[in-house]
């Protein structure tokens, strides 16, 4: 059951938001000011904390900035009436994730509550493994395989077909390919992705027979891979 710390000193609104939140499933603290905030944001630290700006003792912006310098892996959602855009951008600045305006609707809330602790899974789940249809990439081995194909990549083909399976049957321009991959190295051209392309391309030549997916250009929009048959997935 996941933990969820609201730190609001209004207590009618910590009463609603601790019975709502708990009818939805999660476990709830509360806090009514910074320094109940600090110490109530540790052992067992929450998934996320919901955060109010103006506390009695201090600024919720206090209570974000020390829980991210303390390297808080939680989520971080400012509830606050204050609705201009250097609000917005001050408490999205100091780590926090979503900045939401009062008054709020309920189901808004956990909706988006939901989307950032989601989030912060995926994130922290162990990547080794990718699969496309059939086609399979062990980002430890660097190893892909469909069917009895196989092949072994170089680590820069790896991340290349990583980050195509990652938005399969999508496709992905030359420009962010290179910006993820190639950009922090200096002295590439654009060019290197048409070459790595075609490297992959090779690589997966066998793949097709086994229903894997084919390696295309779309004209204008970059590469893309893309299932076929009954291995297709929109």
């Amino acid at each position: 059951m996941t933990r969820i710390l609201i730190v609001e000193d209004d207590i009618d609104i910590r009463g609603l938001l601790a019975r709502g939140l708990e009818a939805e499933g999660f476990e709830v603290g509360t806090a009514a000011c910074v320094d109940e905030a600090l110490k109530a944001a540790h052992d067992p630290a929450p998934g996320a904390v919901l955060l109010d700006i103006n506390l009695p003792d201090g600024s919720g912006h206090d209570v974000c900035r020390s829980l991210r310098e303390g390297g808080f892996p939680g989520a971080i959602l400012f509830l606050s009436a204050r609705d201009e855009i250097r609000d917005r951008a001050e408490g999205l600045a100091l780590g926090a994730d979503d900045y939401i305006v009062k008054p709020f609707v309920f189901d808004e809330l956990v909706a988006r509550l939901r989307t950032h602790l989601m989030r912060r899974e995926q994130a922290e789940a162990p990547r080794s493994r990718l699969s496309a249809g059939r086609l399979l990439l062990d980002l430890d081995t660097r190893q892909a395989s469909c069917g009895e194909a196989s092949a072994r990549l170089t680590p820069r083909e790896a991340d290349l077909l990583a980050m195509l399976m990652e938005s399969i049957g999508k496709p992905v321009s030359r420009a962010d390919i290179f910006d993820r991959l190639w950009a922090s190295q200096g002295g590439l051209s654009l060019n290197v992705v048409d070459v790595y392309i075609g490297y992959l391309r090779s690589k997966m030549a066998d793949f097709v027979r086994y229903g894997g997916p084919g390696l295309v250009t779309v004209r204008g929009k970059g590469f893309m891979l893309e299932l076929r048959g009954p291995d297709f997935r929109q």
